[in-house]
């Protein structure tokens, strides 16, 4: 029992929060370009937050569900339908056996999430439920969904409490024409020339066309590597910002290689990495540069609007009482 995919989209995959155990072997950390977005819709349908989901880009499929579940659709903002019907995003949703959900095209943002309670049951590959297409590893088959394609779910259904309470209002996509994205400074950041610091955070840079799941081309005035040295390559981090000889630097994302050779000017903060990861090509990016510290608090800051999240979902689920848990605890002796 579980999901039947009747139209898949554009690269619809199963991803969750990455692969980071098999970095030392090669493997890219892939898992969901906005973690924000993907965490709160597991938080919304009672899941882990590592759980794993379906993220799709730009077209998000129609799936016929075979099981009753609990579902919610989050990221960019779609016209998602459950049997011809227009849906909230960003709240749970009860569906029932046979229902059609129709998420479509994204009319802002460039990514989108359906999280489905209990999880997708895939298998785990180095701790990871994460699709890497470039390896043919994890999620599905290794690959993006097709027609046709079903997809496992828990049954029976879980049970979540007054799901039309579970409702979230905070949202990634930022529809600004230019949208400011804080950066700290990366690996080789001394090593650029005054006059090249002051042009990356001075001036504007336009999505490239040529932006995906591997980095975001970024377009405008080339900063100088002339007197940055030659290096050799080492680790990757999500967000660096690289900047190879044509001066157009590259914003490395989740299926990027684990290591590259282009000196790393900045950093994007965590915090803004689901922000940048929605932007869609023709919108323009400018980059402030913060603290190490200030970059640390802002992230401290928004895993905290999730623990408060977290709490008020907890304290709808039913309680049980102590005599009940004692019984419970004592069956698994």
């Amino acid at each position: 029992m579980g999901i039947r995919v009747t139209q898949p989209g554009l690269l619809t995959t199963v991803q969750d929060l990455g692969r980071t155990k098999g970095l030392a072997q090669g493997f890219s950390p892939s898992g969901v370009m906005d973690q924000w977005s993907a965490i709160q819709g597991n938080l919304l349908v009672n899941n882990v937050e590592n759980e794993a989901v379906l993220e799709y880009s730009i077209l998000g499929p129609t799936v016929t569900f075979s099981t009753p579940a609990v579902i919610a659709v989050t990221g960019g903002v779609v016209n998602a339908k459950l049997n011809g019907t227009q849906i909230h995003e960003n709240q749970a949703i009860e569906v029932n056996s046979e229902d059609v959900l129709e998420i479509g095209p994204l009319t802002q943002g460039r990514y989108g999430y359906l999280a489905v309670s209990g999880g997708l049951q895939v298998d785990s590959i180095l701790a990871s439920k994460a699709t890497s297409l470039r390896y043919g590893l994890g999620g599905f088959k290794g690959r993006a969904l097709k027609t046709g394609d079903f997809l496992a779910t828990v049954e029976p259904k879980p049970v979540i409490a007054e799901p039309e309470k579970r409702k979230i209002a905070v949202s990634s996509h930022d529809t600004d024409q230019t949208v400011l994205i804080r950066v700290t400074e990366g690996p080789q950041f001394a090593q650029f020339e005054a006059e090249t610091i002051t042009a990356f955070t001075n001036q504007q840079f336009k999505i490239s066309k040529n932006a995906d799941r591997m980095g975001l081309r970024l377009e405008g005035q080339p900063l100088s590597v002339a007197n940055v040295p030659e290096m050799l390559s080492e680790a990757t981090v999500a967000g660096g910002i690289q900047v190879p000889k044509n001066g157009q630097p590259i914003v490395l994302m989740a299926d990027r290689q684990t290591t590259g050779g282009y000196p790393v000017i900045g950093v994007v903060a965590s915090v803004d990495l689901p922000t940048i990861a929605q932007l869609v090509p023709g919108q323009v990016v400018r980059f402030k540069m913060i603290s190490l510290t200030q970059s640390q608090q802002a992230l401290a800051d928004q895993k905290g609007q999730l623990k408060q999240i977290k709490q008020t979902f907890d304290a709808l689920n039913p309680k049980v009482s102590r005599k009940t848990a004692t019984k419970i605890s004592r069956l698994f002796r």
